[in-house]
């Protein structure tokens, strides 16, 4: 069984991947607090001349 990635307990199917809807509720406030990021490439220096015309 797959584990909760906030808390490392067994899922619930209903608050699937997480464990209880406290730990989902972790996790979005996580991404919108900005603890989780996507890496991301930085933009060529070109590109930024072009969309401040």
């Amino acid at each position: 069984m797959a584990k909760c990635p906030v808390c490392s307990k067994p899922s619930v199917p209903e608050y699937r991947p997480f464990c209880s809807a406290r730990c989902k509720q972790v996790d979005l406030n996580r991404w919108l607090s900005e603890v989780y990021r996507v890496p991301a490439d930085a933009a060529p220096a070109d590109e930024d001349d072009k969309s401040s015309d």
